[in-house]
């Protein structure tokens, strides 16, 4: 299961197993305050029993933190260094490990992850150290090889004229934007905004100007990263804020040209014109396919 911060809000249960990936602001607009959001959060592992699991991210300061206070046993992982004296899971040299205490296994390779992304090799770390007990390494490895990603999450949706088009409207927030931006190396057409949850934008802007060419904006938090790339100094020719979502994406394609990649990546919430995100997804896959 997938739980939500209203869902574990009031929940008095915990999981066996449980993992929180990472904690950063989101759904300010309906909790009263950030400390009361990441209090929800640790209600996923807060009734677990002694002999119960807790995953963590230890390249996340409020995850990392979380040990400290853990009633069960605690793996960390990370994509950027071993965690020392606790039981880990690790990318080093191209290479995920799994260290119980006894020594490392290496389990999957970079290339085994047909995925892209290194938020993706970071998701098989945390589902790696959570099912170590019940699954073989060679089990893990043929997922990984095979999984092609799920709907909304950096989803190719069609490639026409020599165009791309990602549908990752899953990307609710700055930080879920962030990481899909990341996962491409080459200049990017992103579509952006929608629905404001009252989360900061500033993290976001340095990536998006690096990593986009053009930028088409939407929405009520379209016209808030206007404002901000604009303060940053990306170029305003390069910019445009179209109030309609359909209007958006066919923009988009006009001036995508040969070898581009188009890009949804709304770092925002659907509920300004769609009931939620699928909805939005949906409705961007369908106008692609169209073109």
């Amino acid at each position: 299961l997938e739980l939500s911060s209203f869902q574990l809000h009031t929940m008095r249960f915990s999981p066996t197993v449980a993992i929180v990936t990472n904690v950063t602001p989101n759904h300010l607009n309906w909790h009263t305050s950030m400390d009361e959001y990441v209090e929800s959060k640790k209600n996923i592992y807060l009734s677990q029993k002694n002999d119960a699991r807790l995953v963590l991210n230890a390249e996340n300061e409020i995850t990392r933190e979380m040990a400290k206070g853990a009633p069960s046993h605690v793996t960390l992982f990370s994509s950027k260094r071993k965690p020392e004296n606790v039981p880990c899971c690790y990318y080093e040299n191209e290479t995920v490990y799994y260290d119980d205490g006894n020594g490392a296994e290496a389990i999957m390779t970079r290339t085994d992850i047909k995925i892209v992304g290194m938020h993706n090799v970071e998701n098989y770390m945390a589902a790696i150290s959570a099912v170590m007990e019940y699954v073989s390494a060679e089990g893990m490895r043929e997922v990984a090889r095979t999984f092609g990603g799920v709907r909304h999450r950096i989803e190719l949706v069609t490639e026409k004229a020599g165009v791309r088009y990602y549908n990752s409207s899953i990307d609710s927030s700055p930080t879920r934007s962030l990481a899909a931006l990341a996962s491409f190396d080459e200049p990017l057409i992103v579509i952006a905004g929608g629905y404001d949850k009252h989360i900061p934008l500033e993290p976001l802007i340095s990536s998006l100007a690096a990593k986009a060419k053009s930028i088409v904006l939407t929405g009520q938090t379209g016209a808030m990263l206007l404002s901000l790339l604009l303060e940053y100094g990306y170029p305003r020719e390069n910019i445009a804020y179209i109030g309609d979502f359909d209007a958006a994406v066919r923009y988009a394609a006009s001036v995508a040209r040969e070898g581009d990649t188009v890009l949804l990546s709304p770092a925002a919430a659907s509920f300004d014109a769609f009931k939620n995100f699928e909805a939005r997804g949906d409705r961007f896959c369908e106008l692609v396919r169209k073109l």
